[in-house]
């Protein structure tokens, strides 16, 4: 198949502004770049369910959030399948093979579990079984579809050597049939992590500290007035701190020198603003009100977009439809690999049926 990229989210939500940073950028940018065979962008409801098992109402009704989310960004049903995880039966099925392969102790270590269990408050043995074998689960995911490049932010580099081990392990016990698959970050470094505007490390819909891509400019507004930034920045006239003040780490992500030639030509890029304000004089709401600027700026097309498209729900539901019957396919011819790699394809093994009706006669 060649280079191919596979990457998706939960759909417990509309996506967030860490979303973008994380991986939706980079995709959109990979798409139109033409520089992979294939790309395959995909809604993980399967493992949203594993600890929304409870309320699959919510699933459902996000399922069109985020196909909407995906295409207001730019995502490109002609160049991309995008495709819901649920209805490829296959990833079931390799899942379950997979987990045969790597021990509790293995998961147990892994850190992106650890603190996922830890943020959603599971305690001792509460943890269902299914989010603790989520990376087992991802890898299947991304092995069914023999992807080369999973585009994802830094906090899921521990899942893609999960996957790395497993493909390995497969390989060599059955036969090389699985594809080793490589990481590809985010490009702006201080944007590989974008913090909740709380100042906590991750954004999360969970813990409310989130800039959505659909929110409306009064909506951010709201949020980045109350963002988080330099506890010790009391007066105007003090020094202030630009690492760790989530402000700061917004404009890093999101602002670029015509933005201060638009919005604040009083400086002429980030670094003499932020030059100024360590040295201080520099109060944090006019910053605030310049991050709102640039990040409205950015939002409004998407915002736009996003309305045309919410005009024919059939229409992205069909472009939903379309996209699962492609990945479909690819997932049953490499499920008919797998199953011949661990000689469980016991109806197509004219030899094996063979054999077995001559060592019967014999008897």
């Amino acid at each position: 198949m060649g280079k191919v990229i596979l990457t998706g989210d939960r759909p417990t939500g509309k996506l967030h502004l860490g979303h973008y940073v994380g991986s939706l950028r980079r995709r959109v940018e990979l798409q139109n770049a033409g520089d992979y065979d294939r790309m395959f962008v995909f809604m993980a409801d399967v493992q949203a369910l594993t600890d929304n098992a409870d309320n699959p109402e919510k699933i459902r009704q996000n399922i069109i959030n985020v196909a909407l989310d995906y295409l207001a960004a730019g995502l490109d049903p002609t160049k991309c399948i995008l495709f819901i995880q649920s209805h490829i039966t296959e990833l079931a099925e390799l899942t379950t093979y997979l987990m045969n392969l790597i021990t509790v102790s293995r998961v147990q270590r892994n850190p992106t579990v650890k603190t996922e269990i830890k943020m959603r408050g599971f305690e001792g043995e509460s943890v269902p079984l299914g989010f603790f074998c989520y990376p087992v689960s991802q890898a299947a995911d991304i092995t069914l579809f023999k992807s080369t490049t999973v585009p994802v932010g830094e906090d899921q580099e521990p899942m893609l050597e999960v996957t790395r081990e497993l493909v390995r392990r497969f390989n060599q016990t059955y036969a090389p049939v699985l594809v080793e698959p490589e990481i590809m970050l985010p490009e702006n470094m201080t944007a590989r992590r974008l913090p909740g505007t709380d100042g906590k490390e991750k954004m999360s819909k969970s813990l409310g500290n989130c800039i959505y891509l659909s929110d409306s400019a009064d909506e951010v507004w709201q949020k980045v007035r109350s963002m988080y930034t330099d506890p010790t920045h009391l007066n105007v006239s003090d020094s202030g701190h630009v690492e760790g003040n989530a402000v700061f780490t917004y404009l890093d992500a999101f602002s670029t020198d015509a933005d201060f030639a638009n919005f604040w030509p009083e400086y002429q890029n980030l670094d003499e603003l932020k030059e100024h304000y360590r040295r201080g004089g520099l109060g944090d709401m006019k910053c605030k009100k310049f991050l709102n600027q640039v990040l409205n700026q950015f939002l409004e097309p998407m915002r736009q977009r996003r309305h045309e498209l919410e005009q024919d729900i059939p229409e992205i539901y069909n472009i939903l439809r379309k996209g699962t019957e492609q990945a479909r396919e690819v997932a049953a011819q490499t499920m008919d690999e797998v199953r011949k790699a661990m000689r469980i394809d016991y109806f197509n093994d004219s030899e094996l049926i063979r054999q077995q009706a001559e060592a019967f006669k014999s008897k």
